[in-house]
């Protein structure tokens, strides 16, 4: 069982605000540029070059590819499970579209709405290799406390010309991505034995789907690429905070366990949300009593939805 440790509850809770600063600083790119494509290829192409950068010096990171290259030989893994990455990619597309529109703190209720949800029909047709696990009366119940969530936190804006109920359900479908992802990359982890080696192969796949994504999208002249702005710095971040978040999962859970570390993430990931949008809110938010609402109770959607059935990555081997 775990035992309190502030510094690793401190850390785990700085994770959960690192998801919400970068659906800050992706959606501000996006913003800024006027191209969602082009910022999340920003964002994954820069966590892509630091990650790789890494894997160059670590044996253990190449040892986890082999390990990879050798269960795809030997169908220990199916090939499809590889594009994981490019689910990554979809998200981060879709999270540099939304956040300017409606805002982080909607967006993290509506996205973990979205990965609660999916979890249900993850876990029924066994996507992450472990078996199938039955759908709970608590697992529904609390899908529905977190989409219940997402309604109560726009409640008030459900009028207003300044909201766009079309962004919110998409925000719900990239937590859908994330959810499948998440499931997919346990058995790629399974492979790998080490975790960043997992993330490697997901910052490349995601990179390169992005590629073409905007390659096909210049071609029948829907997208253009346009000259980066000078600043501000942090709307570069993206990429950086993704590969920080990820060496931090990868140390913390170990010690934590992966319940106690999501029960906190996502709490740390909704105040923080909630912070961006009362002191850096985008054009047009506003934070209100039944946004806050929502936030509680999508904190307690994720308690009551047992959220220790997600499946436990293997960690980096130093």
């Amino acid at each position: 069982m775990h035992k309190s440790n502030k510094k690793l509850d401190f850390l785990a809770a700085i994770s959960g605000l690192m998801i919400a600063l970068q659906a800050r600083a992706n959606g501000e790119l996006s913003h800024r540029i006027g191209n969602p494509i082009e910022a999340a290829l920003v964002s994954f192409g820069s966590g892509l070059l630091i990650i790789a950068t890494i894997s160059a010096f670590n044996p253990a990171i190449k040892m986890g590819m082999k390990n990879l290259r050798a269960a795809v030989s030997a169908k220990e893994i199916p090939v499809w499970t590889l594009f994981a990455g490019m689910l990554g990619g979809s998200f981060v597309a879709v999270q540099t579209q939304i956040v300017p529109v409606i805002g982080v703190a909607i967006y993290s209720v509506a996205s973990i709405a979205g990965q609660t949800a999916t979890s249900l029909i993850v876990d029924r047709i066994g996507l992450t290799g472990g078996g199938k696990k039955q759908i709970t009366a608590k697992r529904v119940t609390a899908a529905g406390v977190t989409v219940l969530a997402v309604l109560v936190s726009v409640l008030d804006r459900i009028d207003a010309k300044n909201l766009s109920l079309w962004a919110v359900l998409f925000g719900c479908v990239a937590g859908a991505i994330v959810g499948v992802q998440r499931a997919l990359n346990g058995r790629i982890n399974e492979s790998t034995n080490q975790s960043f080696a997992t993330s490697l192969l997901n910052f490349i796949m995601g990179t390169t789907f992005l590629v073409i994504f905007l390659a096909i999208g210049m071609l029948i002249n829907r997208a253009d690429v346009v000259a980066l702005p000078a600043g501000p710095w942090w709307i570069y971040t993206g990429g950086v905070i993704g590969v920080i978040y990820i060496a931090f999962t990868s140390t913390i859970v170990q010690h934590l366990g992966v319940l106690t570390f999501t029960l906190i993430s996502v709490g740390g990931q909704l105040v923080g949300s909630l912070l961006i949008d009362l002191y850096s809110p985008t054009d047009g938010v506003q934070v209100s009593a039944y946004l806050v609402t929502g936030i509680v109770m999508t904190y307690l959607g994720v308690v009551v939805g047992g959220v220790g059935n997600l499946p436990k990555l293997k960690l980096a081997k130093r």
